[in-house]
């Protein structure tokens, strides 16, 4: 609540400011105080799949995974609750024994081709996936088969006790035997497979124009409603353009600005106040699991950083509170390590283990001297895609001040992000660089994998050298099952072992901060899925509307809050 207060404050500051040329003058001109409206939109919702409704949305990082669940369907999807997921085609599951589990389907489920969906279905899906399954957990080494029992039962069967394969189960996506033959599954680094579009899956929604993977994407991708989907309730909007390359400043123009162009983006913090001020933008606010991963290259980066102490040591300079205060506009948690504070076996870790600049002030003159000395004024080649700016420009400060210089190149796609991440695992990145930053948003849904992905060290998300003893705690985490003592235990192990060897860079999680426009409504969700079938639109949206926007609605709407009130913001005492 302090937040809305603070910023009717910076806007009533703003009008005096802009106006202290007036002071010359015998007589100023006086203004009122500026009064925030409610949000209304809820009080003019248009009809469920108005003919002509349609939303555009900028989505910089993941693209391929928030709206993967609006065009495919699992077992379960992504949800704004506790458990990070409810059930999407099957009604139930059980663990039968430490190596099988069994699904009870939902009946009279069809494909977006209007094909029946069955046990059959998935038993053929997964004789495709066995072939080329996805390899970031260890599903592609456990999974063994999937047997049909009766037309709406499956059972699978592993070939070890494997705790994570509930997870999993979020990205074993159902198509249909024309894409199937095309393309099986892709067995790349990266999920979901949505390699073109057409009727092939069982989402809300059809990808009915382009293609949006981890490595690569067009421009554009355009959705339409489907005909067939079983939740009657969603979506609730015709049509969706997805924009997943537009650079950060163009889609926060768009929203604010240009009406019609951008529906929904991510805003930069320090934008938060431009945007109540804009005609037809607001801002909607979430804390979330999300994380920023900043990588150290120990494969191929400057042979400084192989220095376990000089590693520790730019840690040690990243004042998390200031880039929390200064940088983040209080949008956000510190953390010690790279995992949101709110996963599973983190919450209970993060009460003990604290950001390094928590224990010792970076400010402090004899840290920095002490810093400086082992840092002795190194120069790192940062990679970076241009939505975070703001991040990096914040942490070069901190950096500058014991002598580190940041050589920054920007891109606006992600796809040239991962293009050499995922290659320098095995050294085959065409781009020198010491530092990479990604949004590693939580794909994984409420687990903490999400970020121990990059710790298995062999695996080509990792940039971080050998090491067997983080190897065989990953190994560990494998056979265990979150809310267990063992889970968390483990956990602990591998979060304290990236901390004491520094093998990230680590700066605080960030709450969710978009501009929407003012006719959406939106609930954000904490992990790394946007509800697009759950969007909805009013009668004054602009894909509806009649004439011109009124006057009345240009007028600055409150920040809205959600997911707030059961948020985990664990801060030092």
């Amino acid at each position: 609540m302090y937040s809305v207060k603070i910023l009717k404050c910076l806007l009533i500051l703003i009008l005096l400011i802009t106006n202290l040329s007036a002071a010359e003058s015998v007589e100023p001109e006086l203004y009122e105080p500026l009064v925030l409206r409610e949000d209304d939109s809820e009080s003019r919702v248009a009809t469920r799949l108005a003919s002509g409704s349609h939303i555009k949305v900028s989505i910089p990082s993941l693209p391929y995974i928030y709206t993967s669940h609006a065009i495919s369907s699992g077992f379960i999807r992504p949800a704004n609750n506790e458990k990070g997921w409810e059930y999407d085609v099957a009604i139930s599951h059980a663990q039968l024994d430490d190596t099988t589990y069994e699904f009870k389907l939902r009946e009279g489920v069809r494909f977006q081709d209007g094909s029946i969906f069955d046990a059959d279905s998935v038993v053929m899906n997964m004789a495709f996936f066995k072939k080329k399954p996805f390899v970031f957990t260890n599903i592609h080494n456990v999974f063994d088969f999937a047997e049909k029992v009766d037309q709406y039962t499956v059972r699978f069967h592993l070939t070890e006790k494997y705790g994570q394969f509930f997870n999993d189960t979020i990205w074993m996506h159902f198509y249909t035997p024309e894409y199937l033959n095309k393309y099986g599954w892709n067995g790349k680094a990266t999920c979901p497979n949505l390699a073109e579009p057409g009727p092939y899956s069982l989402g809300p929604y059809i990808l009915t124009e382009g293609y949006v993977e981890g490595d690569r994407s067009t421009d554009e991708v355009k959705l339409k409603a489907n005909p067939y989907y079983w939740d009657k309730r969603f979506p609730k909007v015709e049509n969706v353009t997805i924009y997943p390359k537009m650079s950060a400043g163009d889609a926060m123009q768009s929203v604010k600005i240009r009406e019609g162009e951008i529906d929904i983006a991510t805003i930069p913090f320090s934008s938060k106040v431009e945007t109540i001020l804009s005609p037809y933008a607001k801002v909607v606010k979430s804390p979330s699991n999300n994380n920023f991963s900043i990588q150290i290259n120990l494969i191929n980066g400057n042979p400084k950083l192989q220095d376990k102490e000089l590693r520790v040591a730019l840690n040690r300079a990243i004042n998390q509170k200031n880039l929390l205060n200064f940088v983040y506009n209080g949008e956000g948690v510190t953390h010690p390590t790279v995992a949101a504070a709110s996963f599973p076996g983190v919450s209970e870790v993060v009460k003990s283990l604290r950001p390094y600049s928590e224990q010792h002030n970076p400010n402090d003159p004899e840290i920095q001297k002490e810093l400086k000395t082992i840092l002795d004024g190194l120069t790192l080649k940062f990679y970076a895609q241009d939505r975070f700016k703001w991040l990096i420009k914040g942490i070069e400060y901190q950096l500058n001040k014991v002598g580190v210089t940041l050589d920054v190149e920007y891109t606006n796609s992600e796809t040239d992000v991962f293009g050499q991440l995922l290659t320098t695992n095995a050294g085959n990145n065409t781009k020198q660089w010491d530092l990479i930053i990604w949004g590693m948003d939580d794909w994984y849904y409420n687990h903490p994998w999400t970020v121990f992905l990059v710790y298995r060290t062999y695996n080509v998300w990792s940039t971080i050298s050998p090491d067997r003893t983080l190897d065989e705690y990953v190994e560990k985490l494998f056979t265990t099952s979150v809310g267990t003592h063992e889970f968390v235990d483990t956990s602990d192990k591998i979060m304290r072992h990236v901390y004491d060897n520094g093998y990230m860079l680590f700066t605080p999680g960030p709450n969710k901060v978009l501009a929407t426009n003012k006719e959406v409504l939106f609930t954000p969700y904490k992990v790394a899925s946007i509800p697009l079938w759950e969007i909805e639109i009013t009668n004054d949206h602009w894909s509806l509307r009649k004439g011109p926007y009124p006057e009345e609605l240009k007028r600055p709407v409150n920040v809205i809050e959600k997911n707030f009130q059961d948020s985990i913001q664990i801060t030092a005492n």
